[in-house]
């Protein structure tokens, strides 16, 4: 829902920068456009603004699907995927909590599989164009992939991991595409749930992305060097640890691919600034 005048447009289940109109005792009025006043109750204000000053307030419907305005910051917003946990359910539906007074209703006819109270669940919310509410849905993948991923490769985006398979975790990408980390370039912890920065590999011919956690590889080296070479002082000036090492004990110690630690220690012979042996490597001292 959205509703406009000749400067902004209001955004209902999203953050608006609105101006203050009036003041009064149980609160604020801001200017939401078109002669719509939408109150800030006076729970929210720690200051009292002057006529005119622009706040950054939340927008949503209250008890009575009036528009009201908080300063608090909900768990999610429309447009977007999160986990949220179940606080009650009646013969409408699973009411979450979001982070706001009012809980965010997953209707039945919205929930993949029937939610139970206490119960953790994926939900992607969004503003119901026949009730004008907004509410929050778990069958997910009709949200996803909608729109034409325009991303280039290397391009920074957010990822939340919502799956495990044999290969790896699949991810939201920025709220809009489905998108796969591979297990074998993964070198951190990784669990559902979690809320990554991640980079464009490709985009595949059936829309979904893949991504890696890496930073572009020059970017990644150098921060990988200079990583051992702290490993190395740490260590008083000698480790084992060399291109000899296995994989599974390189990425143990430094979380990165044996491939990329080699690239690493490279960088530091060329700069001379270590001394690579049969079986250790130390610190140049000269």
């Amino acid at each position: 829902m959205y509703y406009k005048n000749n400067t902004y447009m209001l955004k209902i289940g999203k953050f608006n920068t609105l101006k203050v109109l009036k003041i009064v005792e149980f609160g604020l009025y801001l200017d939401g456009g078109n002669d719509i006043e939408i109150l800030l109750p006076s729970r929210y204000v720690s200051e009292i603004p002057q006529i005119g000053q622009e706040l950054n307030v939340f927008i949503y419907a209250d008890s009575e699907d009036r528009l009201i305005a908080t300063t608090e910051k909900p768990l999610t917003q429309v447009g977007q995927f999160a986990y949220l946990n179940v606080k009650s359910v009646n013969r409408i539906g699973a009411f979450l909590d979001w982070g706001l007074m009012k809980d965010l209703l997953v209707p039945f006819s919205e929930q993949r599989a029937r939610m139970k109270q206490g119960g953790k669940y994926l939900v992607y919310t969004y503003l119901d164009d026949a009730t004008k509410r907004i509410v929050a849905s778990s069958k997910i993948d009709k949200f996803l992939g909608n729109t034409i991923p325009a991303y280039t490769k290397g391009e920074k985006v957010e990822c939340l991991v919502y799956d495990e398979t044999e290969i790896g975790y699949k991810v939201i990408v920025n709220h809009l595409h489905k998108g796969m980390i591979y297990k074998n370039e993964i070198f951190q912890s990784v669990d559902i749930e979690d809320v990554v920065d991640g980079y464009v590999k490709q985009i595949r011919d059936d829309g979904k992305i893949d991504i890696t956690l890496n930073d572009s590889t020059i970017n990644r080296i150098n921060a990988l060097a200079e990583r051992f070479l702290q490993f190395i002082k740490i260590n008083g000036g000698k480790t084992t640890l060399s291109d000899k090492s296995s994989p599974d004990l390189i990425k143990s110690i430094l979380q990165c691919s044996k491939k990329d630690f080699k690239k690493a220690i490279g960088l530091l012979y060329k700069s001379k600034l270590i001394k690579i042996e049969e079986t250790s490597i130390s610190l140049n001292d000269e």
